[in-house]
């Protein structure tokens, strides 16, 4: 298999097979991160992608679920992307459900008909990293789209029938900007229809220009207690339903599963008793440990 150094997937879907047909991240500047930082983007040859699907193809010939790999491989335009899938579903004839995380900006590129097309092909869910719906925040972190792009483009996937992933990423705005981050994430996530809807806290790793602002005193991040209170005010404001999944380092109960709006004053009593009685060392000390996204 030809994967190159610094991949992700999806732990949360099949991770077996995975088929990487792109390497790095086409945009490589968001603040909070430098998991591809040393990744130049290419797509990967067709050459590679080919071989790579003959060897899943003598390995699992009847696997019914694919990943596509890197950052964000859905960045092709369809005419460069229909062609692998269509090789995925000539490889393996019983393929039922392709998935691949991206940006929201990948979707630009294709028309709803086009995105319908590769609905047919098998592309059934696609995780968005969307990180906030606040436009001061969006900018602050360098993500390269508004608020107004992620409603745009998530009604395209919802008129092609597409289902979709959209992440909160806790603590990105810090101090200076956290109700308004919070607030008006779940605004902007309750005029979507996703499917599932995440949330992790921010880490300030090493290389990052945030963790380089923080230093210098130009970004305060979020204490693990303010943490708390900013995902419990993004809880609040949420009306979407959805399943709802937290990678925080909260051990609360009742945070993960379906029904979000059946279980939502469950999901913030238990993040209440987090804020009052949590052991916030333990929830730093395990911050601490992390390495990469």
């Amino acid at each position: 298999m030809h994967f190159t150094d610094t991949v992700y997937r999806n732990p949360y879907w099949p991770t077996f097979p995975l088929l990487q047909i792109t390497q790095g991240c086409t945009h490589n500047n968001c603040k909070f991160c430098t998991m591809y930082r040393e990744v130049p983007f290419r797509m990967q040859p067709m050459e590679w992608i080919e071989e790579d699907l003959k060897e899943i193809a003598e390995i699992a010939p009847d696997a019914t679920t694919i990943q596509l790999l890197s950052a964000n491989p859905l960045c092709m335009t369809y005419d460069k992307l229909a062609p692998i899938l269509e090789k995925i579903n000539a490889y393996l004839p019983k393929m039922e459900y392709i998935y691949a995380a991206t940006r929201v900006t990948d979707i630009r590129n294709k028309t709803v008909e086009e995105l319908k097309k590769l609905k047919e092909l098998g592309l059934r869910e696609i995780s968005l990293g969307v990180e906030s719906g606040d436009d001061w925040t969006l900018d602050r972190i360098n993500k390269g789209y508004h608020a107004s792009d992620i409603i745009e483009q998530c009604k395209k996937l919802e008129e092609a029938c597409i289902d979709y992933w959209m992440t909160f990423l806790n603590g990105t705005a810090g101090k200076e900007h956290s109700l308004e981050h919070a607030i008006n994430s779940a605004k902007i996530f309750s005029q979507c229809k996703p499917m599932l809807v995440g949330t992790g806290g921010l880490t300030l790793f090493p290389g990052t220009p945030l963790l380089e602002e923080a230093e210098r005193g130009e970004f305060t991040p979020l204490s693990e207690k303010e943490m708390l209170i900013e995902l419990k005010t993004f809880v609040e404001n949420l009306t979407c339903d959805c399943y709802f999944i937290t990678h925080h380092t909260v051990s609360g109960k009742n945070l993960t599963g379906p029904d979000f709006l059946k279980r939502k004053d469950a999901i913030i009593a238990s993040l209440e008793n987090e804020i009052e009685h949590g052991d916030l060392d333990r929830m730093a000390a395990i911050r601490s440990r992390k390495k990469t996204l």
